[in-house]
C-alpha cells in the first residue's frame, strides 16, 4: 500500500458534508484498504467558521473555498454545497489545479454538466456524482457502467422523497395536500420552502441527468417537461383507487418508438397497484429501468438524508481515489447519439379526466364528440348525477399528449361542462 495519503478537500459541511467527514474518519482504515492508500481530509470550506463541528479539527476549517481548491496538493474535491454558483467555478478551478471532483449537485449537473465534463476531460480528471440523483441508491454507475453494453429504452422513477412522503400520506390516511405537507415539514422531510420539491424542480434536474446517461445524449434541465403535485386532491386518490391505482410524482425518460428522439418529463401520474413503483412508501425512492437485453430492473432505497447521501459520496470517493493511484480516469460524458429531445406534445400517454357537467340528456354525447374530433379514443366513462349537477370521469386510450391537451381545452368551451376538476396522466400499464 502507498503510504503517502490522498488528500481530500470538502466543500460544505452541512447534513451531508458532516457525515462524509465522519465516515472518512471512523472508517479510515477500511477506506485505505479498499483504495490502496490512506485518504486524508486536508481542508473543509464552510460559510460559518464559528459553528462547532464535532470530530473536525479547527485548523482544517476555512471560509476560503477558492484557496482550498487551488492548493495544488489536493487530489479530490468533494462538493456538497449545492446551487450553481460558486459551485461551478470551484469545480472547474479544482480541475485546473489537478483535482478530481465528487459532487452531489443535481442542479448544476442538470444545467451545465456538459461544460463540467469538458473541463474534467481537458485537465485529465474525474467527475463522479452518484449522490446527485437518488441518495444511497446505486444508480448512476449501473447506468453508465453495468448497462454500458445494453440499450436502455425507458427510465421511470420516484426520485424525490418529500413528494413521495406527501402523496403516500394522502393515499393511506386520506389527508389533504396541505395536511400531508405539514406532517412532512414537522418530520424534517420538507424544507421551510418546499417549492423545489413539490413543484417538481428537484425531480426535473434528476430526470435530465438520468436521460443524458441512459440515452447517451445531452439533456438539459430546460428540456424536461415539469408539473408539480400541489393540485393533487383526495378526490384524485379516490378515483385512482376505483381504477386499482395510486398516484406518484414520476420522472420519466424514454426513447421514442422509432428510436430517433427522447423525452424527459416530471408530473403526477396514476399507476396500477400491481406496478413495483406503487409500493414505494414514505420518503423512499425507486427507479424502474427497462433495457433491451437486461429487461426490467428496479433500484430502491433511501433517496435523501445525511448518511444515505454520504454513502454514495464515499463510494465515488473510493472509485476516484483508485483512479488517481492508477493514473487513470473513469467514464466521461457519452453523447454520441446526439438524439433530439422531443416536446411533451409528442409523448404518447393516457389521461384520466374528471369533469363537472350539467346533469341532462346529451351531455355524454357532446363530450364523446369532442374526444372523437381530436382523435382520442375513450377507454372508460363513469357518470354520477345529483340535483342537476353531475361528474363525468373519462379514461382515454393512449394518444399524443398534444391531442389530449387539445381535447381538454375544447371540453372547457362546452356550455354543458361547468369545469374540468382534474386532469392526470396514467402510466405503468
Amino acid at each position: 500500500m502507498r503510504t503517502r495519503p490522498l488528500k481530500v478537500a470538502l466543500l460544505g459541511c452541512g447534513v451531508v458534508g458532516s457525515e462524509v467527514a465522519r465516515i472518512m474518519t471512523t472508517h479510515a482504515d477500511d477506506l485505505a484498504a479498499r483504495i490502496g492508500a490512506p485518504v486524508e481530509l486536508a481542508g473543509v470550506a464552510v460559510r460559518r467558521p464559528d459553528k462547532v463541528r464535532e470530530g473536525i479539527p479547527a485548523e482544517l476549517i476555512t471560509t476560503d473555498a477558492t484557496a482550498l481548491v487551488k492548493r495544488g496538493d489536493i487530489d479530490v474535491v468533494v462538493e456538497v454545497i449545492g446551487g450553481v454558483e460558486p459551485a461551478r467555478t470551484l469545480i472547474t478551478t479544482a480541475f485546473e489545479h489537478g483535482a478530481s471532483v465528487v459532487s452531489a449537485n443535481k442542479a448544476l449537473l442538470a444545467q451545465d454538466g456538459t461544460s463540467l465534463y469538458a473541463s474534467a476531460d481537458q485537465h485529465g480528471q474525474d467527475l463522479y456524482y452518484e449522490a446527485a440523483v437518488a441518495g444511497a441508491i446505486p444508480l448512476i454507475r449501473p447506468l453508465r457502467e453495468s448497462l454500458a453494453g445494453d440499450k436502455i429504452n425507458r427510465v421511470m422513477g420516484i426520485v424525490n422523497g418529500t413528494t413521495n412522503f406527501i402523496l403516500d400520506k394522502m393515499d393511506t390516511s386520506g389527508a389533504g395536500y396541505s395536511e400531508a405537507l405539514d406532517e412532512a415539514t414537522a418530520l424534517g422531510y420538507a424544507e421551510a420552502d418546499p417549492t423545489a420539491d413539490v413543484e417538481g424542480f428537484d425531480a426535473a434536474a434528476k430526470a435530465a441527468i438520468l436521460a443524458g446517461i441512459a440515452f447517451h445524449t445531452r439533456v438539459r434541465l430546460d428540456d424536461v417537461y415539469r408539473e408539480g403535485m400541489t393540485e393533487v386532491t383526495a378526490a384524485d386518490f379516490a378515483s385512482a383507487k376505483r381504477m386499482g391505482c395510486t398516484i406518484k410524482l414520476l420522472a420519466i425518460c424514454e426513447r421514442s418508438a422509432d428510436g430517433e428522439s427522447v423525452t424527459a418529463r416530471v408530473h403526477p401520474a396514476m399507476i396500477p397497484l400491481s406496478h413495483p413503483l406503487a409500493s414505494v412508501r414514505e420518503a423512499y425512492n425507486a427507479v424502474f429501468v427497462e433495457a433491451e437485453a437486461a429487461g426490467q430492473l428496479m433500484f430502491y432505497g433511501p433517496g435523501a438524508g445525511g448518511s444515505p447521501t454520504a454513502s454514495a459520496v464515499l463510494g465515488d470517493l473510493v472509485a476516484v481515489c483508485r483512479n488517481k493511484l492508477n493514473e487513470a480516469t473513469g467514464p466521461g460524458e457519452s453523447v454520441y447519439t446526439q438524439l433530439p429531445v422531443s416536446p411533451m406534445g409528442d409523448v404518447v400517454t393516457r389521461y384520466h379526466i374528471s369533469l363537472d357537467v350539467a346533469d341532462k340528456p346529451g351531455v355524454l354525447a357532446q363530450v364523446a364528440t369532442v374526444f372523437a374530433e381530436h382523435g382520442v379514443s375513450i377507454d372508460t366513462v363513469r357518470q354520477q348525477g345529483k340535483d342537476g349537477e353531475a361528474s363525468l370521469v373519462v379514461v382515454t386510450h393512449r394518444a399524443p399528449d398534444a391531442a389530449l391537451s387539445g381535447t381538454v381545452e375544447a371540453l372547457r368551451k362546452l356550455d354543458t361542462v361547468r369545469g374540468v376538476a382534474s386532469i392526470m396522466r396514467v402510466e405503468g400499464e
